[in-house]
């Protein structure tokens, strides 16, 4: 009964349209009073000792980076860079947009932060080049979604906390997948673009032009490098890599590039609080809901209830795609890695399933989230720069979605493209 009560409730706020943080401390709270077993305060005090955690200050860090630098005019010289290899190409400019997204991917860690930074420049210049405005917008929506797969990435931070498992090998496991994505992508988009028309700049390769660009870029592509490199080399952990990010950002943007000004810090600084903010209020009610789901022992019961239903691995972690795909739709990623990871992880490991693995094919089944209605964040941000409306976005988007699926079928049978650089 107590369970029911708790999803009872918590379902119940989210159909009202409430805030998935109130709702899920709303549903904690009134488990807690009609509970004999739980205290009222633990609410309260859960809100605090689950984001007490030295891993947890990665985030506010990882999102401020992710600001400097889309305001910082990164991604425009990545986009330079990208263009200059794959203009050229039939699709060249939707194929450079994917590869935009995912070098900024290696930076932000946020999919709509790389939906915001990449779309306000390519869906203009995207259109100017001839390409559809759906089109073009549900390109960015799509790539924006391998923000969260491509190390560093908030959610694989909060998998490695709530799985208890090593947020570096995550991040290293992360890479190979996110480059199958986008990889899978591009291949959608040139096959469109050649269906529809779409033809490069026709320009030769310039070596010349190819060293300008790069050299250009230099300050950018370093991000990745730096923050990976600090973190396997040990000269770092992910929390410090963060920090890190945040100062080289901030120089590389206010005295090398000078795409920002001084006077814009505390604007900058004002919007990451905010979403950090957020992000932070969504943990502490999420920890506390998970709390409730671990005292009433409703992560075995769910674990057995899958491991009575098959023994064939394969079946049971189709099935496990399925309900994510599912919660990805109305549950804010974040608060879903929080909430699933203590119910869902001791499944994959009765089944012999390597847990980093696992980790990645549960951000990258929840990822798809990001351009899936009613929640879809990604959509609304794309929809807010390009003046798409939603329903024919959502339209545009129905094939990328199915590209996803293929990509996340294909990360999930093969392990070994996770596990490649561990």
């Amino acid at each position: 009964m107590t369970s029911f009560v708790l999803f009872g409730s918590f379902f119940l706020f989210m159909v009202l349209s409430v805030p998935i943080a109130i709702s899920l401390g709303l549903a904690g709270l009134i488990t807690a009073m009609y509970s004999p077993n739980i205290s009222v305060t633990f609410l309260a005090q859960g809100l605090v000792t689950s984001t007490d955690n030295f891993a947890l200050m990665a985030i506010p860090f990882f999102v401020l980076a992710g600001e400097i630098m889309g305001k910082g005019g990164i991604s425009t010289r990545l986009f330079n860079l990208a263009n200059v290899f794959v203009g050229r190409f039939t699709g060249g400019f939707a194929i450079a947009a994917v590869l935009t997204c995912m070098f900024f991917a290696a930076i932000s860690g946020s999919g709509p932060a790389t939906v915001a930074a990449v779309g306000g420049i390519m869906i203009p210049a995207m259109v100017a080049q001839g390409y559809d405005k759906k089109f073009a917008t549900a390109v960015i929506v799509t790539a924006g979604s391998i923000g969260i797969i491509i190390p560093p990435s908030i959610p694989m931070v909060l998998y490695g906390i709530s799985g208890n498992q090593s947020v570096g090998d995550l991040f290293l496991g992360g890479i190979v997948p996110g480059i199958v994505v986008g990889v899978l992508l591009m291949v959608w988009c040139y096959f469109y673009s050649k269906k529809k028309g779409y033809s490069g700049t026709n320009e030769a390769f310039s070596f010349k032009k190819m060293m300008s660009v790069l050299n250009q870029a230099k300050w950018s592509l370093l991000v990745p490098v730096i923050i990976l490199g600090g973190i396997y080399g040990g000269v770092f952990t992910p929390t410090e890599a963060a920090v890190f990010a945040v100062v080289y950002s901030a120089l590389v943007s206010l005295i090398l590039h000078k795409e920002i000004k001084l006077n814009q810090f505390p604007r900058i600084i004002a919007d990451s609080a905010i979403s950090s903010v957020a992000i932070l209020i969504i943990i502490g009610t999420a920890n506390a809901f998970g709390t409730i789901l671990t005292m009433e022992k409703i992560p075995q019961a769910i674990a057995e209830f899958f491991l009575t239903l098959s023994d064939n691995s394969m079946v049971i972690i189709l099935m496990i795609i399925i309900l994510l795909l599912i919660i990805g739709c109305f549950i804010d990623t974040s608060a879903a890695v929080i909430i699933f990871t203590p119910i869902l992880f001791p499944v994959a490991v009765g089944l012999g399933i390597d847990p980093i693995h696992f980790g990645i094919i549960m951000i990258v089944a929840l990822s798809i989230g990001f351009i899936t209605p009613p929640l879809g964040v990604n959509l609304f941000v794309g929809s807010g720069i390009s003046g798409v409306s939603m329903p024919s976005l959502v339209r545009a988007v129905v094939p990328f979605f199915f590209v996803m699926l293929v990509s996340l079928m294909v990360i999930a049978l093969i392990p070994q493209l996770t596990l490649l650089l561990l």
